[in-house]
């Protein structure tokens, strides 16, 4: 009897560990992609001309919050949270990941996932895409060690204008962004199941067409500044 009963205590601490990651991982994401549709607002502003592009960028470095926060402590503060949302939740994933692996039976390839979505199935590598997808970008933009067709001292419009002009930019963006949101599409659908707002066919339903609604708006979003600059709307 000890013994069932140390076996069932076992287990339940690691369901509960797997339920806390998930909501981790499931949170950690909503995070995020709360923050790709304010930048995706951000990167629509290109349409208003350099000035408000310009403006709009240094307004979220230096004067945003202000002056309630001295000047450009939000983005330090906003770039700390996010960090720690993305560390939070490549950590839970690699280790729900890691789980799967260790309880893998011998009938585990012939295991069929009830989700068949291509976004589902390839959670696991879209998510390492993703990542150096997220470290590309920074050295491109942010820390500029990546200078594609721009200067180290042009602002945030003509970089913008600089990178996208060349083609394989744009190329490569309008893949990468879209392995992005297939990775959101399935991310947020199950993110909501994980939090318990799936409870019914009808919230299921309602969840699958928001999830596929705000992948759309972020790719067609994120793509349409790329696309109007190397076709010549914007320059």
């Amino acid at each position: 009897m000890a013994l069932v009963s140390t076996t069932l205590t076992t287990h339940q601490q690691a369901m509960r560990s797997t339920v806390v990651k998930k909501v981790i991982m499931s949170v950690t994401g909503l995070i995020m992609i709360g923050f790709l549709l304010v930048h995706m607002y951000g990167n629509l502003k290109m349409f208003s001309g350099p000035e408000a592009f310009d403006n709009y960028a240094h307004w979220l470095k230096e004067d945003i919050l202000y002056p309630l926060l001295p000047h450009g402590w939000f983005i330090w503060i906003f770039r700390t949270v996010l960090l720690a949302a993305l560390v939070g939740h490549i950590w839970s994933a690699a280790s729900l990941a890691r789980t799967t692996l260790s309880v893998r039976g011998p009938g585990y390839d012939t295991f069929k996932p009830q989700v068949q979505t291509y976004s589902a199935r390839t959670m696991r590598w879209g998510g390492v895409l993703v990542f150096l997808f997220i470290v590309f970008h920074l050295l491109q933009f942010t820390v500029r060690v990546l200078q594609t067709g721009y200067d180290s001292s042009d602002g945030p419009y003509d970089m913008f204008v600089g990178s996208f002009s060349i083609w394989w930019v744009f190329v490569l963006y309008a893949v990468l962004i879209f392995l992005v949101c297939m990775h959101i599409r399935h991310g947020f659908w199950s993110a909501f199941q994980t939090l318990g707002l799936n409870s019914s066919a009808k919230s299921r339903r309602v969840l699958s067409f928001l999830a596929i609604a705000v992948a759309v708006v972020l790719y067609v979003g994120f793509m349409l500044p790329p696309l109007a600059v190397l076709i010549g709307w914007v320059n």
